[in-house]
């Protein structure tokens, strides 16, 4: 009895303090102080467990993150080694052999043509690099591309949130707020067949988003940099998943135009589609790509912007030239986060990552074919282990509901009522396990969520 006084009153006062002192990101503080805090204390495998000793399966793999599960020894000993030999050093002026031997490993395992590796912090810095990258890029190739300034993105685009990474976001809740801040985009719709901004239906609709596409890159190829999107998945808007072949002929369409095209590869890459990157599916190559999220298999914070030689050159010169991209972090290419990457990637080699997840994907397709049958699910995305349950207050008309409403987040909290920690996007529920994830886990995972959606919905 004594133990468990003790416990709560260490809880209550991080409760206290969680309160007082926290800011929680993409929180309404004002409700979040209205609920009892999960506080996390540690994490096994795929589960987490609270304060009290509760366990939960960790249904979105810690914000996209997590790979191999929590507490993964191969990587924590990594971590550890690294630490007894060098914590940091910079790489301005100086290198270390774990950025060397990750970037030599990223050029092999990253679509053909990649070959230099710019390290940062997170998914939304490694945006912010391959922006600036094209910028500076058309600025000294040639006199006569100087004018190639502006960015073409999707709407419902979200690549971080950084200013840069906003102004070709293209998501108005979290966006519109910063517009005066920000630098102009164009904008294609986005392939968001179940709404469809021109009322059409796949595959009907001949993909009319990616004519608009091509007209925009046609009308203004002079004066665009790059081209920006997420492969295959826009992950923040809600899982929505591309057509076949949407990917492979907007990339297409800027190799035509000679347009830059920057694969935003954070949310999807390592794993998350069913194959390491996501522009493997339609075999696409592009001028930069941005990794991050499951980089280290959820461990620290590390990010990379790839380019290929043609872009890299355009940098060398004379010190008097001025051609020096010049932009860096503190803790670019940390040695312990490149060590835990380096584990993480040899991991996916040895226990076949890939290969042992397709068993698990098909399952996890299988399943959500029961969801049809609820009252309130407008949509299933699925491309891999990305999944997005669409939630609608009428199934006929695709009717939203209000936002005070709330109905994403009641779902969450009754999962987490039932022991499943997993975060909406909106009313879309997000499922994104670990990929380690076994399949009871997953079986009870997606119990779970059937539950509570039914619970919450259908009152």
């Amino acid at each position: 009895m004594a133990k468990k006084k003790t416990l709560t009153t260490t809880h209550n006062h991080l409760r206290h303090i969680d309160q007082t002192c926290l800011w929680h990101p993409f929180t309404q503080m004002q409700e979040y102080a209205r609920t009892e805090p999960l506080i996390i204390e540690r994490g096994k495998g795929s589960y987490l467990y609270d304060h009290e000793g509760r366990r939960y399966i960790d249904g979105v793999s810690s914000l996209w993150v997590l790979v191999h599960g929590h507490g993964t020894p191969a990587i924590d000993r990594a971590m550890i080694s690294q630490i007894r030999r060098l914590s940091h050093s910079t790489l301005l002026g100086l290198t270390h052999e774990p950025a060397i031997r990750l970037a030599e490993k990223l050029v092999a395992i990253t679509p053909s043509g990649l070959t230099k590796v710019f390290y940062s912090d997170n998914g939304s810095t490694a945006v912010e690099i391959g922006l600036k990258i094209a910028f500076q890029y058309w600025q000294q190739v040639s006199a006569t591309t100087r004018k190639k300034k502006r960015f073409l993105s999707l709407t419902n685009a979200y690549h971080g949130d950084t200013l840069g990474a906003v102004s070709v976001g293209g998501i108005d809740l979290f966006h519109r707020i910063y517009r005066p801040l920000l630098f102009r985009a164009y904008k294609a719709p986005s392939p968001y067949c179940y709404r469809c901004a021109f009322k059409l239906s796949y595959p009907g609709c001949g993909m009319a988003c990616l004519e608009r596409f091509a007209e925009i890159l046609k009308k203004h190829h002079h004066e665009l940099a790059a081209c920006i999107m997420e492969p295959l998945v826009q992950g923040a808007a809600g899982m929505i998943v591309f057509p076949r072949g949407y990917l492979r002929e907007a990339r297409a369409l800027c190799a035509r135009y000679d347009v830059l095209f920057i694969a935003d590869e954070v949310a999807v890459g390592f794993g998350r589609t069913g194959r390491m990157f996501a522009c493997e599916h339609e075999r696409v190559r592009p001028d930069l790509m941005a990794v991050a999220k499951g980089i280290t298999g959820g461990t620290l914070p590390l990010a990379a912007t790839l380019a290929t030689d043609r872009i890299y050159e355009a940098f060398l010169g004379k010190p008097e030239e001025c051609k020096t991209f010049y932009h860096g972090h503190t803790y670019t290419g940390n040695p312990i986060a490149c060590a835990a990457a380096l584990a993480n990637l040899e991991l996916f080699e040895r226990t076949a990552v890939l290969e042992h997840l397709q068993p698990k994907i098909g399952l996890l397709k299988k399943r959500l074919e029961h969801f049809w049958n609820l009252a309130h699910v407008g949509d299933i995305r699925q491309q891999g282990f990305m999944v997005g349950i669409e939630l609608v207050a009428h199934k006929k008309t695709k009717a939203r509901y209000p936002l005070a409403a709330q109905m994403g987040h009641r779902v969450i909290l009754a999962a987490r009522a039932r022991g499943v920690i997993i975060r909406p996007l909106g009313d879309v529920i997000v499922l994104m396990p670990p990929l380690s994830i076994s399949v009871d886990e997953l079986s009870t995972l997606l119990d779970v969520v059937y539950d509570s959606i039914k619970t919450v919905t259908e009152r």
